[in-house]
């Protein structure tokens, strides 16, 4: 096993332990049975594996709102955090996204500081989602959360006023992560001009609503084990008070760095993964008289890859820990998610190469992490995407 670099305080490391354990043991296992499953209902059924995950994780009580009760310095908190993202996704990058976010409207509660919100949505094992694209509106809707006048198209979910009510109607896509089993949503969508000032707004929502609906679920080339799938809101009324963040400039920005930043972390779990099994094989395959770890060819593959993903681990625990103590940094976090997945697609189709044929087979886990991957590359924003919206927060006037 490669010596991979880690900054863990010495008080943390048997909450590192439990959850390595818990990749290893829980989810890496059963991440492989869920991606195997044929039909994507399957794995949110009454008896799949899923719930046992779900519970299991909750005992560990290291969700994100939990570390941040620990008292500890924020610095600490975010290494921590960053540490325990990245050994999820080590473990399977599905269900670590899926665990992840599931704590966005937590998040998002105990960010508006209402005593009643909080105490309705900020609960331990409430399975939570984040619903911000649309049918009409991937990426581009990252590029314009902070002003609607911009946004080309019209949007697929809208809230208006109504007394001091909101009505929300529409549909969010079928990539909301964990779209067909949460309980709530941090719903992201556009206010409809004359109800305020115009924009994205973030409400906190309960999805067993009568006024809400479900898509099935999605089926998809990867990350097969995160459940995703469609929200229809037929003139949901939410009180007023469950608009968390109303249009303004910035708050895009600060959701945004948020999600990439543990995308970045989670990532670099993936590319670690990918790395190690290739080390694994490489000692174990026999080609020209012995292991082929012994040619010069494979061992200079080895490092080359060990290079990379060290460096978007330290990439990604740095983002994590600035973001927490200087504030949300957009282009920085973006850098974060971009080199970390990109990372962990090229590591994973080298690793690939190692494995030669029995790398197409699905046998050997490496298929199914290049298939997770190249996800990843897609999703909270392309990454093409994400480089334009970086270079405007680079490049802006102070």
């Amino acid at each position: 096993m490669f010596a991979h670099i880690d900054e863990v305080h010495p008080d943390d490391q048997p909450i590192v332990d439990a959850v390595e354990r818990f990749a290893l043991d829980v989810l890496r296992p059963v991440g492989r049975t869920l991606d195997a499953m044929a039909d994507p209902a399957q794995v949110v059924a009454d008896d799949s594996p899923l719930w046992d995950v779900v519970a299991r994780y909750r005992e560990l009580g290291v969700d994100p709102s939990e570390l941040s009760d620990s008292g500890l310095p924020a610095d600490r908190v975010a290494r921590l955090q960053a540490t325990v993202a990245e050994r999820l996704g080590w473990g399977d990058a599905g269900l670590a996204i899926s665990l992840e976010v599931s704590t966005f409207p937590r998040m998002l509660a105990r960010l508006s500081g209402n005593p009643a919100l909080m105490e309705r949505f900020d609960r331990p094992g409430l399975i939570g989602c984040w619903a911000i694209t649309e049918p009409d509106h991937g990426s581009d809707v990252l590029m314009y959360a902070d002003h609607l006048q911009d946004m080309p198209g019209r949007p697929n979910c809208v809230a208006r006023r109504d007394g001091d009510d909101w009505i929300i109607r529409g549909q969010k896509a079928a990539w909301v992560s964990n779209g067909t089993i949460a309980k709530s949503a941090a719903l992201f969508c556009w206010v409809e001009p004359g109800s305020g000032p115009a924009g994205m707004g973030a409400f906190l929502v309960d999805l067993d609503d009568p006024a809400v609906q479900r898509g099935k679920p999605l089926d998809k080339l990867g990350q097969r084990s995160l459940n995703q799938g469609e929200l229809f809101f037929d003139d949901l009324r939410v009180s007023a008070e469950h608009l968390v963040f109303p249009p303004m400039p910035g708050a895009g920005g600060m959701v945004l760095a948020l999600a990439n930043s543990s995308m970045g972390v989670t990532f670099s779990g993936v590319a670690r993964a990918a790395c190690e099994a290739a080390f694994e094989y490489t000692q174990q395959r026999q080609q020209g008289g012995g292991p082929i770890i012994r040619h010069q060819n494979v061992r200079g593959q080895l490092f080359s890859m060990f290079r990379r993903v060290e460096a978007a681990r330290a990439l990604s625990r740095h983002v994590m820990i600035t973001n927490a103590t200087a504030g949300p940094q957009v282009a920085a976090s973006i850098a974060s998610k971009v080199t970390a997945t990109q990372t962990a697609f090229e590591v994973a189709s080298d690793a690939l190469g190692l494995f030669g044929g029995n790398g197409l087979s699905r046998e050997y886990p490496i298929e199914k992490l290049l298939r997770d991957a190249r996800a990843s590359m897609i999703e909270d924003g392309s990454n093409d995407v994400l480089g334009l919206i970086a270079m405007d927060h680079l490049t802006a006037s102070p």
